[in-house]
C-alpha cells in the first residue's frame, strides 16, 4: 500500500483530525486568529503533518485532504468565525490544488463563501502554482480570501513566488526566527529587516516563536504577529476558542 493510499484510508476511516495554533499580536499578545494543522491518529501515535503531507503532494489525495480540512473547519469553527470580527484562520493548500475550482466548490458546500475574507490560504515556497493556479490567485477580488507565503527565509524561491503571486501575508520560517537568537542579531541587521517589511507592504507573521527574547526582537523589527509555543501549543477547536476568549 502506498503512502498516499494509506492517508486516503485514514481520511475515510476518521483517523485524521485538526488542531489549531493561535496567532497572536506582538503588540499586546491578543489572539487574532489561528492556523489549522492536520494530524493523523495512527494506532497509538499521532503522526505530524511533516511526516506524511510531503508524501501526498502532487497526488489526487492532496486535494481530498484539503477539501476535508475545509469541511472540518466549517463544522468546528464556522459559527465562531461569524461571531468574531477581525479574526482570521489559515489553511495550508498545496499548489497543485489552485486553479481547478475545487476550493470554491468545497467552500460553497461548507457554507463558507460569505466569510471567505476571514480565511488565509497558505502556499509554500517549495512549490509555485502552475499558470492556472497563479491566474486564479491573482484574479481574486480585493477584500476576499487572503494568500500567505509560508516557510519564508530570504531565499530565491521566496522571491520567485512573490514575483508571480499577489501575496497578502509573509510567514517567516522558524529556522529564521531561531537564527535571530543564535546569531544575536545586531540592531543594524534588525533595522534592515524592518525596512524590508515596510517596503514589501505585506503583513508578516513569525513562526516558531519560543522565547521572550525572540518576541522582543521581532516586535522591535516591526513584525506584527507571531505564533509558536511561547504563546500556545496547538489546541483542539474547543480549547482554541477558549484561548481566544482568554486573550482579548
Amino acid at each position: 500500500m502506498s503512502a498516499a493510499t494509506e492517508v486516503k484510508a485514514a481520511l475515510y476511516g476518521g483517523d485524521l483530525f485538526l488542531e489549531y495554533l493561535p496567532v497572536v499580536s506582538l503588540q499586546d499578545h491578543r489572539c487574532v486568529g489561528g492556523e489549522a494543522l492536520i494530524r493523523w491518529r495512527r494506532g497509538s501515535r499521532i503522526v505530524e503533518p511533516l511526516e506524511f503531507i510531503p508524501l501526498i503532494e502532487n497526488t489526487p489525495v492532496s486535494g481530498l485532504v484539503t477539501y476535508w480540512v475545509i469541511d472540518t473547519v466549517a463544522h468546528e469553527l464556522a459559527a465562531w468565525l461569524r461571531a468574531h470580527d477581525g479574526v482570521h484562520l489559515a489553511i495550508n493548500v498545496p499548489p497543485e490544488v489552485f486553479g481547478r475550482g475545487g476550493l470554491e466548490y468545497a467552500a460553497a458546500k461548507s457554507d463558507l463563501l460569505d466569510i471567505a475574507y476571514k480565511f488565509v490560504l497558505e502556499i509554500t515556497e517549495r512549490g509555485v502554482p502552475d499558470k492556472l493556479g497563479v491566474d486564479e490567485l491573482n484574479a481574486r477580488p480585493r477584500g476576499g480570501v487572503l494568500i500567505a507565503l509560508d516557510d519564508v527565509c530570504a531565499s530565491d524561491a521566496s522571491l520567485l513566488v512573490v514575483s508571480q503571486v499577489r501575496v497578502d501575508i509573509v510567514k517567516i520560517d522558524k529556522s529564521c526566527v531561531d537564527q535571530i537568537i543564535r546569531e544575536n542579531w545586531p540592531p543594524k541587521k534588525i533595522s534592515a529587516l524592518s525596512s524590508l517589511i515596510r517596503e514589501a507592504q505585506v503583513a508578516v507573521i513569525a513562526e516558531g516563536v519560543e522565547t521572550a527574547a525572540q518576541v522582543e526582537i521581532l516586535r522591535n523589527a516591526g513584525i506584527g504577529m507571531a505564533q509558536g509555543w511561547f504563546f500556545s501549543h496547538p489546541l483542539s477547536a474547543v480549547d482554541f476558542m477558549a484561548y481566544f476568549s482568554a486573550h482579548q
